[in-house]
């Protein structure tokens, strides 16, 4: 079906969906259970202790000249306070109308309880599954019309308007993610923006797997301070090798270890400035670098494929990173639904295994580095000790407000809200704390050191 210039594809969510809307009922059920902080006695506690700011933040369409147009895929949200909110996006989509929802009376399964009819939700119209003018159904499409690549990096106030900086500033930078010279496939992304706790410049970090590097801007935007890697060049062992997702490298070219990253996805900090970043999609490891951004260390191998990998040390789709007061490392081994631990110079020390569908997007480590807050694809907030021992959960997977798919990354302000982007479903959410709600159950402050 083609609507104004841009395929709607439906078939590749079927199976999905199959899965999909099973783990949606008993997800659901087991938040409801767990919240203890409903409303009123028939609330099922989908959204755990917060309410939803359905009015956060104001719709794309409402900006000048952007009527007709909503989010692409949000992959990244960083909360400098509760009037400075930082939303990365992989550009604009056309607004068009979901399909109504309906029975997928062709798809049956045949099991030992007899054929199964399955259903589909609603497809909202921004969802996406790849950058626009990537790989996938966007592939070949028409900029301008099928999408726009345009505020790439975006800034909103509390009540989700756009800040001036947005237009004044932050937009400069969108032609830096998608260079004149190089083809669409070759398009940077954000995969996710941050500040170091640490950092009392407060400096912009961007993390653009695409483009195979790390950006850094002054905290106003109007300066790019230094980039860490070799743009669009990966390492020489990921050149050989193919990406684990199953896409081979966006690039062509490749060089040494040290100047170089197989699609990179987060950064984490120790007090002295240290850092170490997750390498990533298509590379298999954990890179150390100094305050100033020299290379120190890697260590890091891959696994066997299929998700099954249990070897210390060994990874597929390295996705996250956090570091505690103890300085150790822990490490997002997503493809192998683990996280293992390492003390900051990679000796193993420990590993968190959670069974075969829990697919972890995101870990925040709170203030009192006594938890650690992880999101994952089947639309929960799960809440852990720093000994492996789930605590807390909530949420349900969906598009609604409140429901989520595919939270990429989240933060929260001084004030307790929680802000999230959802990589699948194309959009940045508020939840604001349910009155009385037990604090234990909020996501907690963030580390905020050395900021002014």
């Amino acid at each position: 079906m083609k609507v104004v210039g841009r395929t709607i594809v439906v078939g590749a969510m079927v199976c999905a969906a199959i899965g999909i809307m099973t783990l949606v009922r008993t997800e659901r059920r087991v938040a409801a259970q767990q919240t203890g902080s409903a409303t009123n006695k028939s609330d099922q506690g989908i959204t755990g202790p917060y309410n939803v700011d359905p009015n956060w933040p104001k719709p794309v369409s409402t900006w000048p000249g952007h009527e007709g147009w909503t989010w692409g895929s949000t992959q990244g949200v960083f909360v400098e306070n509760s009037n400075r909110i930082f939303v990365a996006m992989r550009g604009e989509l056309p607004e068009l109308l979901p399909p109504p929802q309906q029975d997928l009376n062709l798809v049956q399964l045949k099991g030992r309880f007899g054929p199964v009819a399955v259903q589909y939700p609603g497809m909202r119209s921004n969802s996406t599954s790849d950058s626009p003018g990537e790989q996938g159904p966007y592939a070949g499409r028409v900029e301008g019309k099928d999408y726009r690549w345009e505020h790439i990096i975006s800034v909103f106030d509390s009540q989700g308007n756009l800040k001036e900086e947005t237009n004044a500033v932050w937009k400069q930078w969108d032609s830096l993610f998608k260079p004149a010279d190089i083809p669409d496939t070759a398009r940077g992304r954000v995969h996710k923006i941050l500040i170091s706790p640490y950092d009392p410049e407060m400096r912009i970090w961007a993390v653009d797997d695409g483009n195979q590097v790390i950006r850094i801007f002054s905290n106003d935007g109007k300066r790019l301070l230094q980039t860490i890697g070799t743009l669009r060049t990966t390492t020489e062992r990921n050149a050989i090798m193919t990406g684990n997702t199953g896409r081979p490298s966006l690039t062509k070219k490749s060089g040494p270890a040290n100047q170089t990253f197989g699609r990179q996805t987060d950064i984490a900090w120790l007090p002295d400035g240290t850092f170490f970043v997750s390498d990533g999609y298509e590379e298999t490891r954990v890179v150390k670098f100094d305050k100033d951004g020299k290379f120190l260390m890697a260590w890091g191998e891959r696994g066997e494929a299929g998700g099954n990998e249990k070897r210390p040390g060994y990874f597929n789709t390295v996705h996250g990173i956090v570091t505690d007061k103890q300085r150790r490392i822990y490490v997002d081994d997503r493809t192998n639904h683990r996280v293992q631990i390492f003390d900051e110079n990679g000796k193993f020390l420990d590993q968190w295994y959670f069974g075969p569908y829990a697919t972890i997007y995101h870990m925040y480590i709170e203030a009192d580095q006594q938890h650690i807050w992880m999101s994952d694809t089947r639309g929960l907030m799960l809440k852990y000790d720093l000994k492996g021992n789930m605590v807390y959960s909530w949420g349900a997977w969906g598009v609604r407000p409140g429901e989520m798919w595919g939270v990429h990354q989240f933060g929260v302000d001084e004030r307790g809200n929680l802000y999230t982007s959802e990589v699948h479903s194309g959009k940045p959410q508020k939840f604001t704390p349910k009155p009385g709600a037990d604090r234990a159950k909020l996501v907690g402050q963030p580390l905020r050191v050395a900021w002014k």
